[in-house]
């Protein structure tokens, strides 16, 4: 397969960076052997090199997806918890169905979810994975690198799991069997030595990252965790504060909020990303932003559970980054990079309108300014990226990864679009791509990824979830 490519004519380029550099002057990128070697306009084509007319199209960076939960992508649209708030939610959903994903299960599930978001611009994923427990016949990480693989994309896992029983696992029913500690960390060392790779093109990486600290370890248990992980070179992630669960226990068992939790247990840092953060004082976020702890924003999600809003803007301005997620499609019913960048968009400019007060002489201060559709893209991409340590990813300029989506604006619904740069985002759906790179590598053309059967992935989702039905 050709490594060199010439993308000419592209109508415009959001190269994935903030302020004056989020969109590009120049129509034409060139690739070589997985990296971005030159751009401008009206580049000659060099010998041997492969030439993509994106004539009428726009090319954003590939989207970078910090929180997902692959194995639920068989999990969407669950009546008994489609109406439900986080805790029951859990209940009767993922914990309901975990012991269900087999091997063959978890590999159809992941490919599944990997798909989608390949057809919604993702090339890297970070998934949250924690159906762990001893005596387990199959390697799930293996897996979920290995469908990462065979697609083309960037993947890092997120590897879950607990040593302590939660509360709401205590019926028989929903109980999984938890590790110790050091089965815990021997089996993230010994994922991380075959998979986990440095250097600014990593293909693929490994995360610590407890399901959610505040209740899958105990407290004794947090710094150990933080310290080995920092001893790997590899960085810390969980869920925290997505509901006003999480103060509630916080409160009850530590006497503190949940990120004053963290702090005392060095779970702070540059090397730290959490999901979600919902739910947070304004001390808390002064924390996150002085020691620039992540977030993984998931806000379809968080709206679909009836979490709240993430304070994301907030953070950004103080200096907190921000990575945009999908989480499960058990609590999102898809895995579209697309749908979410789209909501974010208009919920925070919603949101800052309904936060706006009339001024004494009667002027309203509206809000508008709230959140950019190239600021929602930078979250989605170079942000993102950086976050979870993927240096040379994440924007488009020269020396940086090949790592792009070209999407042809030729539906009715980008007709009369005076500003074709910001379609994919503004107008809503998901915009056919004509060609998605991850590496330099074309992984999907015409919305179609190379070698794969998509009605035969139709036909085993169908056959799986059946099955899931008889538990």
């Amino acid at each position: 397969m050709m490594n060199r490519y010439l993308i000419r004519n592209a109508t415009a380029i959001m190269t994935g960076q903030s302020g004056d550099k989020a969109r590009s002057p120049v129509s034409d990128i060139r690739i070589e052997n997985g990296v971005i070697t030159e751009m401008g306009t009206g580049l000659r084509p060099a010998p041997a090199e492969q030439q993509l007319d994106a004539d009428g199209c726009v090319i954003y960076p590939g989207f970078v997806n910090t929180h997902h939960h692959l194995f639920q992508s068989l999990l969407k649209g669950i009546p008994s918890g489609i109406h439900l708030t986080l805790s029951p939610w859990l209940q009767a959903v993922p914990f309901s169905y975990r012991r269900g994903f087999d091997e063959k299960r978890l590999r159809i599930a992941a490919r599944i979810g990997l798909v989608e978001l390949m057809r919604s611009g993702c090339t890297t994923v970070a998934d949250h994975h924690y159906l762990f427990q001893p005596g387990q016949d199959f390697d799930a990480a293996a897996i979920l690198f290995e469908e990462a693989r065979t697609l083309g994309m960037r993947f890092m896992l997120l590897r879950g799991g607990a040593t302590v029983t939660r509360k709401l696992e205590e019926h028989e029913r929903l109980q999984q069997a938890t590790e110790t500690l050091d089965q815990m960390l021997a089996s993230v060392q010994a994922t991380a030595s075959h998979f986990h790779q440095n250097g600014p093109l990593a293909m693929s990486k490994v995360a610590v990252a407890p399901t959610s600290v505040h209740v899958s370890l105990p407290t004794q248990e947090l710094k150990e965790v933080a310290r080995a992980a920092r001893s790997m070179g590899l960085r810390l992630h969980s869920h925290m504060s997505e509901s006003v669960a999480y103060i509630e226990h916080c409160r009850e068992r530590f006497d503190c909020l949940p990120i004053e939790y963290l702090a005392r247990n060095e779970w702070l840092g540059p090397d730290v990303w959490l999901a979600h953060l919902v739910h947070l004082s304004p001390a808390e976020i002064r924390m996150l932003s002085e020691t620039r702890t992540g977030l993984a924003h998931c806000p379809q999600s968080n709206a679909r559970l009836a979490d709240g809003i993430a304070p994301a803007t907030m953070l950004a301005r103080m200096g907190a980054p921000v990575g945009m997620g999908v989480d499960g499609a058990a609590s999102n019913e898809a895995a579209d990079m697309i749908s979410e960048l789209h909501f974010a968009w208009l919920l925070h400019r919603a949101q800052a309108g309904t936060l706006a007060r009339a001024r004494p002489e009667g002027h309203g201060e509206e809000g508008g300014d709230a959140t950019t559709v190239e600021q929602i893209i930078h979250w989605a991409s170079q942000s993102g990226a950086q976050m979870l340590g993927f240096d040379g990813v994440g924007h488009l300029a020269p020396g940086m990864a090949a790592d792009l989506a070209v999407y042809a604006l030729d539906d009715p619904r980008y007709f009369g679009l005076h500003d074709l740069a910001i379609g994919p985002i503004v107008s809503g759906g998901r915009p056919p791509i004509k060609w998605l790179l991850c590496n330099g590598k074309i992984i999907l053309e015409n919305d179609k990824p190379m070698g794969l059967d998509l009605r035969l992935l139709g036909l085993q989702a169908k056959n799986e979830v059946q099955a899931l039905l008889t538990l």
